[in-house]
């Protein structure tokens, strides 16, 4: 960089100037609202950017609304457009000393073939409980360069968000994998750091905004102490803590021969999310594959399930969501007819959310000294991960959350599973039935289709 550019942005507070002179691999910052994290994200990346010359640095939020709110107008407002320039289509600040500052947004798994390739030598994740295991996981390997920048990621964080359990877990509980088989997976305490943010640290928003303190403590109790206080035990429960402890989760084993076999999916071009099961001659079920792939029309999600079948794999019945019934504008045919064009019968699940979430907690509890009633193989590692990241609704707390969305599609097909079986088992005559505009709804399509389920589909 040519000439001389003397910045000031402002004083920090003793917590951010941690925040500036951490050197460890993983910084979090964070804990109560209100304590300048989001300030000191962009602080931080500019000081990176103009002091260190052709430093690449990557500053990812949720959405991309939220990425413009706060960090890309506000950095608009800090920067000197003499020795940068903002490029609207690349969101991206370019400085003339050759450093890149890349404001990106992610909207799940379909985000990783955007990111795939990429280099960065510091990333910021900023209200990291909002990304999952599987992206922090991702995005820590873009942290690589053929340069000599130490490579660094920076989060910012409050309690609660689908993200809770794995920042509680490095962060606060500090409870690392150290006994890992292979050394490379392990996780070494002396890359991980905490700094706890208060409203208090914050003197400048007190001043400028006295009544945020008492809004704070006026919020429910649960909100309260994680957002006032900074309590990492008061939110971010899953919805599903029967998971916790491993109970429903065994290595794989050769399922006998005898033990009938299901299959469930969800189906959506974000996301195709495909589980199997088995059942034992006690009733237990047990997942022992899955599948997913974002980006796939029903030709090909329908391809993939049966590639991912085994063959001479016998499948009693595919269950599969509502949706898959509609007709669609253009063609007129239904999803559920293509599947069965592809070779696939599927069975219309019963789609009451909060009743198929509940029978998933039913399922996964222990019961005295028995296994639960729904197990899963280790390997089915994405599924897992999920439904323990999972989160209870805000207005309904008897559902999970729809958001974010990219942790729902494997839950949704543990969910049409759950439900389908139990409601079939438990029915003890076809509902009767209905018309609509004058037709019979048990029509042609239905019923080569399957329909929904009934006993007949489902007793052994």
């Amino acid at each position: 960089m040519t000439g001389e550019y003397v910045w000031d942005p402002g004083e920090a507070n003793p917590k951010q100037k941690l925040f500036f002179a951490s050197r460890k691999l993983y910084t979090a910052y964070g804990g109560a609202k209100g304590g300048g994290k989001t300030w000191a994200v962009r602080t931080k990346a500019l000081l990176g950017a103009y002091n260190y010359a052709g430093i690449r640095i990557l500053i990812l939020r949720r959405t991309y609304p939220e990425l413009q709110s706060n960090h890309i107008e506000p950095m608009l407002r800090m920067i000197n457009p003499e020795f940068c320039s903002y490029n609207g289509s690349l969101h991206s600040i370019s400085f003339s000393n050759g450093s890149l500052i890349h404001f990106g947004h992610w909207a799940g798994e379909n985000s990783e073939l955007e990111y795939n390739g990429q280099e960065y030598d510091w990333i910021f994740l900023d209200e990291a409980t909002q990304f999952t295991w599987r992206a922090f996981q991702f995005l820590g390997g873009l942290l690589r360069g053929v340069n000599d920048f130490p490579k660094r990621m920076y989060i910012t964080c409050n309690p609660g968000g689908v993200g809770h359990r794995w920042v509680k877990r490095l962060f606060i509980d500090r409870d690392f994998i150290t006994d890992a088989d292979d050394p490379e997976a392990g996780e070494d305490p002396e890359d991980y750091v905490f700094i706890p943010a208060t409203v208090e640290d914050n003197t400048a928003l007190l001043r400028s905004s006295p009544a945020y303190v008492r809004m704070l403590s006026s919020m429910p109790e649960d909100l309260r102490r994680a957002y006032r206080y900074g309590d990492w035990e008061a939110l971010g429960g899953s919805y599903f803590p029967e998971l916790a402890g491993g109970a429903n989760i065994v290595e794989p084993f050769k399922l006998p021969d005898s033990w009938k076999r299901y299959r469930a999916f969800d189906y959506g071009l974000d996301m195709f999310a495909c589980a199997w099961f088995a059942v034992d001659g006690e009733g237990r079920s047990w997942m022992y594959r899955e599948f997913s792939a974002p980006g796939l029309i029903v030709r090909e999600a329908a391809e993939a399930m049966l590639s991912h079948t085994l063959p001479g794999e016998r499948i009693e019945v595919t269950f599969a969501p509502p949706d898959m019934w509609n007709r669609q504008k253009d063609t007129g045919r239904t999803m559920a007819e293509i599947f069965m064009d592809c070779g696939v019968p599927i069975v219309k699940a019963d789609n009451n959310r909060v009743q198929g979430h509940l029978l998933i907690k039913e399922a996964l509890a222990r019961r005295g000294e028995e296994r639960p009633m729904l197990m899963f193989f280790k390997s089915c590692r994405n599924t897992i991960e999920d439904l323990r990241d999972i989160q209870a609704d805000e207005t309904n707390p008897n559902d999970c959350a729809r958001e974010p969305h990219d942790v729902t599609h494997r839950v949704d097909a543990v969910r049409y599973y759950c439900i389908s079986r139990t409601l079939a088992a438990e029915s003890a005559a076809p509902a009767p039935s209905r018309e609509d505009d004058g037709e019979p709804l048990e029509d042609y399509d239905e019923f080569m289709t399957g329909g929904s389920p009934n006993r007949g589909y489902l007793e052994f």
